[in-house]
């Protein structure tokens, strides 16, 4: 058997799926409940509020589809607004940070630096902002 259509196919499926993770929030509770701080997540979630801007930050706050309600902190000098409002769904891939009382997500920005190895981004309403 040839091993191009294999490839083809999966080429097709990486396209299709845009290259992107998708939503884990399984894996996001048990990034929190194992105190894995640092971890890279993905998931899917609404938010309670509409954002705020604080400095070079715009902060969510999103209750995933885990259960878990998380902050995120967009870097919005690195990153495009997210212009989301309250009851608005969205995906969000990021590092996991566990500040006591409360986890939250940071590093949602292509652009990367030694506190954030990889890049990240915020899915809203079909667009990306990275």
């Amino acid at each position: 058997m040839r091993p191009w259509p294999v490839l083809l196919f999966a080429a097709g499926l990486l396209l299709a799926c845009g290259g992107r993770d998708m939503a884990d929030d399984a894996t996001l509770r048990a990034d929190i409940q194992g105190g894995r701080a640092g971890a890279e997540v993905t998931f899917d979630g609404v938010l309670q509020a509409d954002p705020v801007r604080s400095g070079t930050h715009e902060h969510l706050v999103v209750l995933a589809g885990s259960g878990d309600v998380l902050e995120i902190d967009h870097n919005v000098s690195l990153a495009t607004w997210v212009p989301a409002h309250q009851g608005d769904q969205v995906v969000v891939r990021g590092q996991l940070y566990l500040d006591p009382g409360h986890p939250g997500v940071h590093c949602t920005h292509a652009h990367t630096s030694s506190g954030c190895p990889q890049s990240g981004w915020i899915e809203y309403g079909g667009s990306y902002y990275e």
